[in-house]
Parts: structure tokens; C-alpha cells; sequence
């Protein structure tokens, strides 16, 4: 029941730390385009293009925790050690 129990904070903690990193990505690129459209006086242009690569980003961020973390439960699952028999 313990090791059910770290499993479970483990997972939440890492579900958090992905819906974080999507939501930080997106900030950061739109912070960036807002800043150099404020500099350079071209309006929409790298807000727009910033925003773009932010969300990109945020979706690369989701599928590299998705197939880095989902593939090492799935070996300890091939293993036994994961389940239950």
C-alpha cells in the first residue's frame, strides 16, 4: 500500500509540474514577443510569432513527459514490479 502511495504523489506531482511547464512556456514567449513588438514598433508581428513557439514549446514540454515518464512505468509494468499479482 505504501509504494501505491508514493506511486500516486509521484504521478500527481509530475502531472502538475507538466501543466506548469505549458503554461510558463506560453508566458515566457508571449513576455518576449510583447517586449520586442514594444522595441521594435512592429505591433503584432513577434507577439504573434512568440506566442507560437510558446505554445509549440508547451506541447514539446507535454509529449516529452508523457513518453520519458509513461515509458518507464510501462518497463516496471513489463517486469512485475509494478503490479500486483
Amino acid at each position: 500500500m505504501e509504494e501505491e502511495k508514493k506511486r500516486f504523489i509521484r504521478q500527481l506531482f509530475l502531472l502538475s509540474s507538466t501543466g506548469l511547464s505549458m503554461v510558463l512556456a506560453i508566458f515566457i514567449g508571449l513576455a518576449i514577443g510583447v517586449l520586442l513588438d514594444g522595441k521594435l514598433n512592429t505591433r503584432p508581428c513577434f507577439t504573434l510569432i512568440f506566442l507560437g513557439l510558446g505554445i509549440i514549446a508547451g506541447f514539446r514540454n507535454i509529449f516529452w513527459f508523457i513518453r520519458h515518464y509513461g515509458t518507464a512505468d510501462d518497463k516496471k509494468d513489463k517486469k512485475g514490479n509494478g503490479q500486483d499479482n
